[in-house]
């Protein structure tokens, strides 16, 4: 029973999640975090750090498209580099803070620096 990171997250990425994680198993994109669930160990550290509450229990039932966040978090795990240390939020994440549907407008395949 993994952790995932959701929509939430997009265009905020705050990093207070990976710093305390005892594994190691966020990867950055450009825009977002995701968790590794194969090596994710379900401790559950990283949920209350995430100001925005991006980070839910993978039996969340309150997640919408959770097979899509599943999805999305298991494969570009695998395609963006991982990282245990904090960095700073997105630029202007505190006007994307509150916004719904992210996914569409502000996603990117792309990994982070």
């Amino acid at each position: 029973m993994p952790y995932v990171v959701t929509e939430s997250c997009i265009k905020c990425k705050y990093m207070d999640c990976c710093e305390v994680c005892p594994v190691d198993c966020f990867y950055e994109g450009d825009n977002m975090l995701v968790i590794n669930p194969d090596e994710c160990i379900d401790c559950g550290v990283c949920e209350p750090e995430c100001p925005i509450d991006a980070i839910k229990a993978d039996t969340d039932e309150t997640i919408e498209d959770k097979e899509k966040w599943l999805l999305l978090n298991k494969k570009f795990s695998a395609l963006w580099p991982n990282i245990s240390k904090k960095k700073e939020p997105m630029k202007n994440h505190e006007k994307f803070r509150e916004i719904k549907n992210k996914y569409d407008k502000h996603f990117s395949e792309k990994p982070g620096k």
